[in-house]
């Protein structure tokens, strides 16, 4: 309890801009954590199923049946699945459609990204005012009373470093969070286009290859 209590005091004493700043830390947070559920849900690939594609001398079936082990919200169960339902297809049709399911795919991995884009450069600059904002009143209070209130003169000091050194925090952790989703996002679409190759590389074989069907 005393720690909580503590926390308020120093918020409480950063000044009014630690109220906007504590609305961003709250976001960022419950985006962070949305974001970590999310890409456990939709980018899991297992094993058995890359090890599958990688062959290229692979079962439809067998393919169709390792998807149906995924849930429905797997990206790679959804990219997989649009090229599996369209094998018959012509080439150059079904890369297009693939193309498009990655672009909507890619569109949900990043959805959101960009608030915590904004926190990491929004949060530096309300610590930054927050600063302005406590030398000024420090200022103030010397220039009302010179030395009088030494008191008065480090709560605005106090207010200033506080509301930065909570910015920055934000900032920091944002930037990371974002930069990892960002990387994580790139590593999941190269994956994605990498094993998509390999099944359209295995319609174009069939093709090639009526005997290969299988």
């Amino acid at each position: 309890m005393t720690f909580f209590s503590e926390i308020f005091s120093t918020i409480k004493l950063g000044g009014i801009l630690m109220i906007p700043l504590s609305l961003l830390s709250i976001l960022a947070i419950a985006l962070i954590f949305d974001k970590i559920m999310f890409f456990r849900k939709s980018i899991h690939l297992p094993q058995d199923l890359l090890t599958l594609i990688e062959t290229y001398n692979f079962s439809w079936q067998k393919l169709e049946d390792e998807l149906k082990e995924l849930s429905s919200e797997n990206s790679y169960r959804r990219f997989f699945s649009v090229i599996v339902k369209n094998k018959n297809r012509p080439v150059w049709w079904l890369e297009s459609r693939a193309a498009d399911e990655a672009k909507l795919i890619e569109k949900n991995l990043v959805s959101n990204l960009w608030i915590l884009e904004t926190i990491t450069t929004a949060a530096p600059l309300l610590g930054l005012l927050g600063t302005i904002v406590g030398m000024m009143a420090s200022f103030k209070i010397i220039g009302a009373e010179g030395l009088v209130n030494p008191t008065g003169v480090t709560a605005g000091v106090a207010e200033s470093l506080i509301a930065t050194g909570f910015g920055l925090a934000i900032a920091i952790i944002s930037l990371f969070a974002f930069n990892y989703f960002s990387r994580k996002n790139d590593e999941v679409m190269d994956e994605m286009e990498r094993l998509g190759t390999r099944i359209i590389d295995h319609v174009r074989i069939e093709e090639a290859q009526p005997n290969f069907r299988h």
